[in-house]
């Protein structure tokens, strides 16, 4: 089986004296309660050397934006120093930003992708 329980409940009847009647038992299966994974953002900072137009081709090829979107989160990473490209689970978002920083690398461009973790509502 997998994750789940299975919990056997037993009932047991009387007839009208209180005399021992019949026995039975039902199987119930138990969903799992599963909790769901923490989330990374996956961020790139801002530097002084690395073009614009990079940025931008770097969030359309690798998190799927649109130009328009791109040079909006690239003005962002500018203004504010870095700038959120996505939320996913840990090694999607490790993975992203790992192929991140080596295409820049590769480029000879120092920019710089990171993740951090989304802090958790009580009950997403």
């Amino acid at each position: 089986m997998s994750n789940q329980e299975l919990k056997l409940i037993k009932s047991h009847k009387e007839d009208k004296q209180g005399n021992s009647g019949s026995t039975s038992t039902i199987a119930v299966l138990d969903k799992p309660k599963t909790k769901k994974p923490p989330l990374y953002r996956v961020i790139i900072l801002n530097d002084d050397y690395t073009p614009m137009e990079f940025v931008v081709y770097v969030l359309q090829a690798f998190f799927g934006f649109s130009r328009d979107k791109a040079q909006q989160i690239m003005l962002a990473i500018h203004t504010h120093g870095k700038g959120v490209c996505g939320i996913f689970t840990k090694e999607v978002a490790e993975t992203k930003s790992t192929q991140v920083n080596n295409f820049a690398k590769d480029n000879e461009h120092p920019l710089i992708s990171d993740i951090e973790q989304v802090e958790e509502e009580n009950d997403r």
